[in-house]
């Protein structure tokens, strides 16, 4: 399995230029890879300055957005015609949707920038897309606001590359317990809400 891998890292590191910037570009497209796994990849494999390395992995992430913008509803109406698509869509409809909606219920367009931002499995710009997509944002608006997003993103990957493996794993374990200490706000946030609606 390691000679697998390590053939791959090879050949990887034998493309050309111009291979090295389209598969940064490519990886930095892939849903739930993203920023957060072409960028780290840029700069520890392909030995990019971190200036070109968040560039090529910013414009990367950004470029399936419109189109999902504008194409999605399509597509999801198309594949709905099957039954497992269509589970698959209401599964996934009802867990973004939630998420999204407690972000933006609290925190406004703040909410879909710290959704996008965070560098976690669950969250990106092909999420905070499909949050807009849900709950019916304005898309310049949401567009401008997952573009800000990913830029801290971006930011917060580079600091990671360029740490100590135990560094960024401390950044990491930081930005996972502000995550908690987010939720906790919201929860607060949401409860006091609901105590001024059904208080007299």
């Amino acid at each position: 399995m390691s000679s697998i891998a390590d053939g791959l890292l090879e050949s990887l590191v034998g493309l050309p230029m111009w291979g090295k910037v389209i598969t940064v570009i490519g990886i930095s497209m892939l849903p739930f890879i993203e920023l957060r796994g072409a960028l780290p990849a840029a700069i520890n494999i392909f030995d990019f300055p971190w200036h070109k390395a968040i560039i090529l992995s910013i414009l990367g992430n950004l470029i399936p957005i419109p189109f999902i913008m504008i194409l999605f509803q399509h597509v999801e109406k198309f594949l709905r015609r099957w039954s497992m698509f269509d589970h698959l869509f209401v599964w996934l409809f009802k867990r973004t949707r939630a998420k999204g909606e407690r972000k933006l219920q609290v925190w406004g367009d703040i909410g879909l920038i710290l959704f996008v931002a965070v560098p976690f499995p669950v969250t990106g710009a092909w999420t905070g897309t499909l949050v807009a997509y849900l709950l019916k944002l304005n898309r310049l608006r949401s567009f401008l606001c997952i573009f800000v997003g990913v830029v801290i993103a971006g930011l917060i990957m580079t600091v990671v590359s360029y740490a100590h493996i135990l560094w960024g794993a401390v950044i990491m374990i930081g930005l996972f317990l502000t995550l908690i200490a987010i939720w906790k706000v919201e929860d607060l946030i949401i409860s006091r809400n609901r105590f001024r609606k059904d208080t007299p």
